[in-house]
């Protein structure tokens, strides 16, 4: 009696596994390899982030709830003293304030300034390369020689650059720039949004540059207006830049130091102390390590919560545009 079988693929009666045995298995290996190997590339990476991050976040956090100097050999437990003294202190709460209001300010600002900026130096004219590098050029220095070089613009005396102007042409009395609680802190927000939106403009105006230009001109033929080019087309297709601006400009504002203090050194007062100077000023001048540890743990915290918040609110624009 002639067994029958069933009829097998090419390479299976040539002598090679079954096709079912090798769809089952070598496939499956060949993902098990790749995985193993991409696991294998971020073993490394894995390895440096515990080191300088896991590591020293648990030590702030142990240092936190003790006296630490910082050089004493010896440090006692303390409890949640120092957390306590945090929110006692009208510095830190003063540097907390000013940093949120720094980074909502100019993220805001920024992006409202950007995107049409963005939208301009796409557009062909005489000189667009040099507009776009002049745009650029303040986001080349330092934040650090930008609050030096407008120490001298914004100067509170009659010699000050803006003054000069003012008095020159209006008449006008000495403006305290950097003296005066308000006007200090318009004045750190105002330097912070000039060296950044040239920046984020070239980042918009690269997401524009890969916008098809088909649906533009079938917007033109259906009797579309600019305006409605830009919100209907523009806006919605730059919803990914947006994220990633914002994400970047939150980031900078929240540990924002060197402009501040070039500018205005904190004061007048404390009106421009920032969480980081803070931490500065209380963990190494002051020499109190335990305070600064519980000082950096609050304002990751606090970080960890506004970039959480706004990476929720763009990825909800994002989902709506699309």
């Amino acid at each position: 009696m002639a067994i029958q079988t069933p009829d097998l693929p090419t390479r299976a009666r040539a002598g090679t596994a079954p096709d079912g045995a090798s769809g089952g298995t070598r496939p499956g290996r060949r993902r098990l390899r790749e995985q193993l190997t991409t696991q294998a590339f971020l073993v490394p990476i894995a390895l440096v982030l515990v080191v300088l991050f896991v590591v020293p976040l648990a030590e702030s956090v142990y240092y936190s709830f003790t006296d630490y100097s910082g050089s004493s050999p010896t440090r006692h437990l303390v409890g949640l003293r120092n957390y306590r003294q945090i929110f006692t202190d009208p510095s830190v709460l003063t540097g907390l304030g000013f940093t949120l209001l720094y980074a909502v300010a100019t993220t805001l600002i920024v992006t409202v300034l950007a995107i049409p900026l963005a939208v301009i130096l796409n557009r062909r004219f005489p000189g667009r390369s040099l507009v776009r590098a002049a745009f650029f050029f303040p986001a080349v220095p330092s934040m650090a020689i930008l609050g030096l070089v407008w120490t001298f613009v914004l100067s509170p005396l009659s010699s000050g650059v803006i003054n000069s102007v003012l008095g020159g042409l209006f008449g006008v009395g000495p403006v305290p720039w950097l003296s005066d609680n308000t006007l200090a802190k318009v004045s750190v927000i105002v330097v912070g949004v000039w060296a950044q939106t040239g920046w984020h403009a070239v980042l918009y105006l690269a997401y524009l540059q890969s916008v098809p230009r088909d649906y533009y001109e079938a917007a033109t033929i259906d009797g579309a207006t600019p305006r409605q080019q830009f919100f209907r087309i523009t806006l919605p297709l730059l919803a990914p830049a947006m994220t990633v601006s914002q994400f970047l400009l939150l980031i900078n504002g929240l540990r924002v130091y060197d402009l501040p203090f070039t500018l205005t050194n904190g004061g007048p007062g404390y009106a421009t102390f920032t969480m980081t100077q803070v931490l500065v000023q209380r963990g190494i001048v002051e020499a109190d390590y335990g305070l600064g540890a519980a000082l950096s743990v609050i304002f990751l915290i606090a970080v960890a919560a506004v970039l959480s918040l706004q990476l929720s609110v763009t990825r909800r624009l994002e989902r709506r545009f699309r």
